[in-house]
């Protein structure tokens, strides 16, 4: 008997949604870092034993949409809703889930739910217990599981729990294959993760990462990618004084993408300027986000658009957009920011930045 299907995980911005995929895969597929909406596009980990293939969906956290590129988010995670063969709704053992419509949403679905509490290692034992008890009796019908994913406690009893659950079926995909995306997709995704890593404010949100060629080479790979801003201040603080800020990201990126892929890596950064990209369908659907069944003026009114959200995935909004881990409010950064002067930058550890404009 072969068992298959697809496994949504689910919950708010920073719950652990990308370490507990990144663990039970025993990869780390989908990036992560301390800040809300890492996650912008959903990623399938495929997971493969000799009897069963559980296809995990990584999904971005749930969040009033605010500009096209969310709306495009939030469209991800409705569309892996109606996939899943069981669900994953993984909370914060320091939150909770305020809004009832989501989880009657679930139980109306018929899927099989399985309630993970995650960041178990961070509260007494005595307030985990009242945690499992609260969320017991709220869903009677679904295994509630305290966890730890970045500690991986527990995760054998998640995939027990899962395997448990799955339907008989054929794999979906090949018994070799991690993921549906490619070495390009992971590229750009590490790239991005170091942004996240090293800058604050609005700079990790209003990048986006293109690879421009990917050539593999025997014993060598060469990249080059454009990052791309919606503002010259963006740029400038992006590259950094004498180019050293993006030399930083070039070489984390690197070495990090030389661990995931086994080979060295040359690789060529530049950064370019495209204005209101998260707002423009055009750009959007070239990097390849979903821009569909738009309707006329709901970019125009944000507030219209968030209604018709929250009527859609019945007041998903109650996932608010998590604050920053170090309490620091995001703000946009002035138009009349100064850039700061941008000088040529040497090769140096097999990665290249350079600083170049596009305009459109």
């Amino acid at each position: 008997m072969h068992k298959s299907g697809f496994v949504t995980i689910i919950g708010n911005p920073n719950a652990g949604k990308s370490t507990l995929m990144n663990a039970l895969l025993g990869e780390e597929l989908s990036i992560t870092s301390p800040k809300a909406q890492t996650t912008r596009e959903k990623v399938l980990g495929i997971l493969n034993g000799p009897d069963y293939q559980i296809v995990f969906s990584d999904t971005p956290g749930i969040l009033n949409p605010h500009y096209k590129l969310q709306e495009s988010m939030l469209k991800s995670i409705e569309n892996s809703l109606d996939e899943a063969d069981v669900f994953i709704l993984i909370s914060d053992v320091g939150e909770d889930f305020k809004n009832q419509g989501l989880i009657e949403r679930v139980r109306r679905k018929g899927m099989p739910i399985i309630l993970l509490i995650n960041k178990i290692d961070t509260v007494s034992q005595e307030e985990a217990m009242q945690k499992i008890a609260y969320w017991q009796e709220k869903l009677p019908n679904a295994e509630v599981i305290p966890i730890s994913a970045l500690y991986k406690f527990q995760i054998q009893r998640v995939l027990d729990a899962i395997l448990e659950r799955l339907p008989e079926g054929p794999a979906y995909y090949p018994k070799d294959e991690l993921s549906d995306r490619n070495l390009r997709f992971f590229a750009a995704e590490t790239i991005r993760k170091h942004i996240l890593l090293q800058y604050k404010q609005e700079i990790p949100y209003s990048v986006q990462v293109e690879v421009d060629a990917y050539k593999e080479m025997a014993d060598l790979d060469r990249i080059c990618a454009v990052i791309y801003v919606e503002k010259e201040s963006q740029k400038g603080i992006l590259i950094g004084k004498g180019g050293a800020a993006l030399k930083r990201v070039g070489t984390d990126a690197r070495k990090e993408f030389e661990r995931f892929i086994g080979k060295k890596v040359f690789l060529d950064l530049r950064v370019k300027v495209l204005k209101n990209w998260r707002n423009d369908d055009r750009l959007l659907q070239r990097f390849g986000y979903d821009v569909s069944k738009r309707r006329s003026g709901q970019a125009e009114n944000p507030e219209r658009l968030a209604a018709e959200a929250r009527e859609a995935l019945e007041a998903m909004e109650a996932f608010a957009l998590a604050p920053d881990p170090e309490g620091k409010a995001t703000e946009a950064l002035p138009e009349t920011a100064t850039v700061p002067e941008v000088e040529a930058v040497p090769e140096m550890d097999a990665s290249r930045a350079e600083a170049s404009e596009e305009k459109e």
